[in-house]
């Protein structure tokens, strides 16, 4: 019963000024650097590195 008043007094309500913290990087599961590289990774898996990699051509080997 105690564990049980223990967990339901931690859900409090986000206060409105509170709000704007929710979308900041810190709150975010994963850092954008390892998105970086994974967007990078397959990129190169898929042969399509044209827009995200930044170098010319497609996957076929042709500039």
């Amino acid at each position: 019963m105690a564990l049980l008043c223990c967990t339901l007094s931690a859900c409090v309500p986000v206060l409105a000024y509170q709000k704007m913290y929710l979308n900041d990087a810190d709150m975010a599961l994963k850092h954008r650097k390892i998105e970086y590289f994974e967007l990078n990774m397959q990129a190169y898996r898929e042969g399509a590195s044209g827009a995200n990699g930044g170098k010319a051509g497609g996957g076929c080997g042709c500039n």
